[in-house]
């Protein structure tokens, strides 16, 4: 990403001369240009004749990469990795991509019902590639390379007992039935659920190894420097990880762990639960602070105010036991201990505490203001920082989330909220002589307003530093479109968690000028890397995507069907309980920074995680038990509104009729206007260069078509949110507007189900599951503008004006065109089979401008909605 290629030179040298056989390379990261960057490495690489003399291992999910690095490579490599998940088509279309260019693969005990987990599953998919591969594709047998899925034991789930078994007795059966081919896998996998006990680990790993290999193993993915010889092994380590893999005693797991304790160093006792209260005052609050127990903090904060020979003032309180114990709630966040939802809950135990101080240090002031007629200015903060929403932005769950965070760690927050202007951020900032700003923001046009933000701070001449977090922020964007605007830091914070760091390195003298100059070089760096690619990228003529895009033979398919009614009908209100089987909940645990590693990533897996799921379920419980609670009291309620209309496409734009007239070009009631796709693709792909219009019916094709559109929200969050928050309880407060979120998003996917089966009628489906709707695995599409198949944002006015959603539901739009309620989801509705999401990507001035003259709108402002999709720089 930082294109530091030198530093990972340094790795796979390091790697070779540990002893790595092969060199694994993966270059799949959203902001690579990964062909580029692939090829670039596999150059340098040859360059190096002390790495060069291994073979390497291209590794990615995309054929373009993997294509790209092996025109570059020298001598044979090896591909990792194809399967059958997709089914025999894909799997042979790739091998012989491979085997075009003379390469090994490895090849995933995968196929179209899933991992193999099972040994005859194994030896079944293994065989079947392998007949596949030497019969149709004309592999040579000693090229072939499978992977039988190391999976993970010791997770205390019984039907995982026997994964290492089933992947060495597989191994033996494959090299003995299938001649040539070779072995391998990826060993980390085998002892996840002992992250973080590295001993633990990698004595699995060398264990494992020497069964392994006796049986057929040929090669796996490890690090070479840290592999256990199995005779160096402790012994008494050995016969717990020998027990573990042959599954020859129940209790292996929590012997390992076990061994674990009692040969860690520097371990802490663990207080009981019933003991905690036996301690002194300070190591109270500081346990009921790191477990966000409320219970006693007040009772506990009166003792220690009591106490006026230790605590001669209510702020020696929080500035000696109340800080130290939210300074082990940052350190152990920090590394990893604690997670999100026990942050939250610990604030609430801190603002509760100080809530209680508050009066007395009142008091106190009043006091000593009569006395001297001198203000106290005793600050126990470590620095100030400004939070805010940019102008037009509505959405703020991020935000608080890094505020309560901040605050967590002696950081003095203020929040403005959301909505924000420019001139009241700076004057408060100024006003309050805040350390740091940092801007907030969800939707693609608050991108522009931290541009101008950044910009007013340079003409102000301020030099504190500028922090840009939210959902459609990147430290790319950040580097090349916001920093060179300021010259103060300006820096880009992915989540919470790196808040604290980012806050305290900038507010330490002794660090921050080192840091602000490795950000600025980091910085540097992303930005000319930024326009190197966009040198090294093509782009088709707009006439020459057009030529190429989707076209449909319409005449020779069904007509489409013709929706119930036509216009829009009102839902007002809706039974929030029709929703809760819609709702997707793997986002709602991305809000707690709450992530389960495979195999238990996402809903409801995530509850078997080692290192999350007990969390996990204490949230979700929570989570459910509000959200019983706010339908039964009415508190939120959910609104919307679906409507359809005669369509027929026009060039890229879609024109829209009333019923009751014969379409032509002149007589359309509003036009939806498209973008299309321009950067070139694979020389080998036969895939269309898409528009949102190529899903609809020309008008000179002579058939009829339609077109929906539908919004939806879910009211009453935000007042609930601030009641929760005046009442000191931020768990709440964030998870009400969490849960408001998803259930706007089951609105909108419920509703579509209600549309594709009853209200157009066009699929023939049945009841789908959850998992499948949050899939995609449907007929028809519902894409918004500003979001990748349409990323302008003033579409929404059109659909608005056409549906009358302000009127109709109140459902608003703010100047940069976020909704409100934030908890709100609006789009189309596309019913033809061939319609499916995609990404307009980066488009040339030329469509711009083609765009600008048909919206009826100056290119200038056309670039401003669509800055993020530029190929060219406007500046």
């Amino acid at each position: 990403m930082t294109g530091n290629y030198e530093e990972a030179l340094s790795i796979a040298k390091a790697q070779v001369e540990m002893g790595a056989q092969v060199l694994d390379i993966n270059m799949d990261e959203g902001m690579l240009e990964g062909p580029v960057a692939m090829a670039r490495f596999c150059n340098l690489i040859a360059s190096e004749p002390d790495i060069a003399r291994v073979p390497l291992c291209i590794d990615s999910s995309n054929f373009a990469v993997i294509e790209a690095g092996l025109k570059c490579c020298q001598g044979k490599c090896i591909v990792n990795s194809i399967s059958l998940k997709e089914g025999e088509e894909a799997f042979l279309k790739h091998a012989k991509q491979v085997h075009r260019y003379g390469a090994a693969v490895v090849v995933m005990a995968f196929d179209e019902e899933g991992q193999a987990t099972e040994i005859d599953q194994k030896v079944k998919i293994c065989t079947r590639a392998y007949h596949l591969l030497t019969k149709k594709v004309g592999f040579n047998p000693n090229d072939i390379i499978f992977d039988p899925n190391i999976l993970t034991i010791g997770t205390g789930l019984e039907e995982h007992n026997m994964y290492a078994i089933n992947f060495i007795k597989a191994t033996r059966i494959i090299k003995e039935t299938l001649p040539g081919a070779r072995i391998s896998g990826g060993l980390s996998n085998l002892s996840f659920s002992f992250r973080g006990m590295d001993a633990i680990r990698e004595a699995m790993h060398g264990t494992f190894l020497y069964h392994a290999i006796k049986d057929g193993m040929d090669m796996g993915i490890v690090n070479a420097g840290s592999l256990p010889v199995y005779d160096d092994i402790d012994k008494e380590l050995l016969v717990l990880c020998e027990n573990l893999i042959w599954n020859q005693d129940p209790d292996a797991t929590e012997k390992l762990l076990l061994y674990a304790q009692n040969n860690a160093k520097g371990g802490k006792k663990v207080i009981q639960t019933d003991e905690w209260r036996k301690g002194s005052v300070e190591e109270r609050l500081e346990y009921a602070l790191v477990k966000g127990i409320e219970k006693f903090v007040v009772e506990d904060t009166e003792e220690a105010r009591a106490q006026t020979d230790r605590y001669s003032r209510p702020l020696h309180i929080i500035e000696g036991p109340l800080m130290n114990g939210m300074k082990t709630v940052g350190d152990l966040f920090g590394a990893g201990k604690m997670f999100l939802p026990q942050v939250i809950k610990s604030a609430r135990v801190m603002k509760k505490a100080v809530a209680y101080l508050i009066p007395f240090m009142e008091k106190e002031r009043e006091e000593m203001m009569a006395l001297s007629g001198v203000q106290d200015d005793s600050d126990p903060y470590q620095g100030t920082i400004v939070l805010a929403t940019v102008k037009g932005d509505v959405h703020d769950i991020g935000k608080n989330i890094v505020g309560v965070v901040l605050g967590c760690n002696n950081f003095r927050v203020i929040d403005l909220g959301v909505m924000i202007p420019c001139d009241q951020i700076l004057k408060v900032a100024i006003d309050k002589k805040a350390d740091i700003i940092g801007l907030s923001g969800l939707i693609t046009p608050s991108l522009d307003e931290m541009i101008y933000v950044a910009k007013e701070m340079e003409r102000l001449g301020m030099k504190i530093p500028l922090l840009i977090g939210g959902a459609t922020t990147s430290k790319t964007h950040t580097a090349v479109k916001i920093a060179p605007r300021y010259t103060a830091p300006v820096i880009h914070v992915l989540d919470a968690s790196r808040s604290v760091v980012v806050c305290s390195q900038l507010l330490d003298e002794g660090v921050s000028e080192d840091f602000f100059e490795e950000i600025t070089d980091e910085y540097e760096e992303i930005r000319q890397d930024h326009y190197d690619s966009l040198k090294d990228r093509r782009y088709m003529s707009l006439a020459q995507a057009r030529e190429k895009g989707l076209h449909i033979d319409w005449l020779s398919q069904p007509p489409p069907s013709q929706p119930q009614f036509l216009g829009t009908r009102v839902f007002d209100p809706y039974d929030l309980r029709k929703l809760l089987d819609f709702i997707d909940w793997k986002p709602f645990f991305d809000v707690w920074q709450l992530r389960g590693k495979y195999p238990n990533r996402g809903y409801p897996k995530i509850f078997k995680d080692k290192t999350v799921g007990e969390e996990a379920r204490r949230v979700f419980d929570d989570a459910l038990r509000l959200l019983n609670r706010l339908i039964d009291s009415k508190g939120l309620q959910a609104r919307g509104i679906v409507g359809f209309w005669r369509a027929q496409s026009h060039g890229d734009d879609i024109l829209v009729y009333t019923d009751d007239v014969t379409p032509t070009l002149s007589n359309h009631t509003a036009t939806l206007y498209g973008l299309r796709q321009q950067a070139e693709k694979d020389s080998a792909s036969s895939e269309p260069y898409l528009c949102l219009a190529d899903f609809v019916a020309p008008l000179e094709s002579g058939v009829q078509d339609y077109v929906g559109l539908f919004a939806v929200a879910v009211f009453g969050a935000e007042k609930l949110s601030q009641d929760f928050q005046r009442q000191g309880d931020d768990y709440s407060s964030i998870m009400v507007k969490a849960l408001a979120d998803r259930l706007a998003e089951a609105f909108a996917e419920e509703l579509h189900a209600r549309v594709r089966r009853e209200f157009w009628g066009y699929s023939k489906e049945g009841d789908l599951l959850a998992s499948d709707l949050h899939k995609l695995r449907y007929s028809g599409i519902r894409p918004a503008p500003g979001y990748p198949s349409q990323p302008d944002h003033t579409e929404k006015h059109t659909m608005w004006r056409l549906a009358q959603i302000q009127e109709k539901t109140a459902i608003g739009l703010t100047e940069s065109l976020a909704m409100t309620p934030a908890a709100a989801v609006s789009g189309l509705y596309f019913s033809n089979p061939k319609s499916t999401y995609f990404a307009v990507g980066k488009i040339t001035k030329e469509q711009v401008e083609d765009y600008a003259k048909r919206k009826e709108i100056s290119v200038t402002e056309a670039e401003k909605w669509l800055a993020p999709n530029l190929a060219y720089d406007t500046d």
